[in-house]
């Protein structure tokens, strides 16, 4: 019997730049820039200003409004006529769901930690709260917000899986906002560390499903919190 080959499908493409180092540097900057800002700690909108930041980086306009429309389609900002550039805020709704799905990839995550991580990349995330342990978590509440991020940063990234991270990243510049707007509430710091406690204990001992399930609903509390407790996002 032969096999039939398959019908060849050609894309209507567009002849492509040989050098786009200028352009992907340009983008790179933004997006880090955009990713590391605490979207939800002002009320008001966040509105980019295209003059200073060509100024800043020292580049005409061009690879800026560029990147910006790379942004956009990523949904990172939303560009509207005759008034500028946005960071794209999220409504209480989107944000809760954006909460549910990072609570299913970091539960998947602390799965595939159990089955791909050493025991020297698991002993990272214990490091990470060293300088916590017997101090009062509030006195360093700024810190302890930066290390709770990098913690659930490096979760995902010793999945191993790159679609996870990658799934993960478009979300991380809201999910880091959120997180470091409400660490300080309703005692969520102390609860946060314990958590966290559990959860590495489980990715040492190989306990594959309780390190799933762990990781999953330490999240979903967050979404919890948010719903009942965040009203600046009604």
């Amino acid at each position: 019997m032969v096999a039939r080959m398959g019908t060849t499908a050609r894309l209507e493409v567009q002849p492509v730049e040989v050098n786009f180092s200028l352009k992907d540097r340009v983008y790179t900057s933004l997006k880090q820039a955009i990713m590391s800002m605490d979207i939800y700690g002002a009320r008001e909108e966040l509105r980019l200003d295209e003059r200073q930041l060509s100024m800043d980086l020292g580049v005409s306009r061009t690879p800026i409004r560029e990147a910006m429309t790379r942004l956009e389609q990523e949904g990172f900002v939303r560009v509207r006529q005759r008034r500028g550039v946005f960071v794209v805020r999220k409504t209480k709704r989107e944000i809760l769901e954006m909460i549910t799905v990072w609570a299913a990839l970091e539960g998947m995550a602390a799965r595939l930690i159990t089955t791909r991580a050493s025991d020297g990349e698991i002993g990272e995330l214990r490091k990470m709260f060293a300088t916590f342990e017997d101090n009062p978590l509030r006195a360093k509440i700024d810190a302890y917000s930066e290390t709770n991020i990098r913690f659930h940063q490096k979760l995902l990234q010793l999945s191993k899986n790159s679609l996870i991270h990658q799934i993960a990243e478009n979300l991380f510049a809201h999910m880091r906002s959120i997180r470091l707007n409400t660490i300080g509430e309703s005692g969520r710091v102390e609860r946060s560390i314990v958590d966290h406690m559990h959860i590495i204990e489980a990715l040492e001992r190989r306990e594959t499903d309780r390190a799933e399930q762990l990781a999953r609903q330490h999240t979903l509390d967050l979404a919890t919190h948010v719903e009942r407790n965040v009203h600046y996002l009604d």
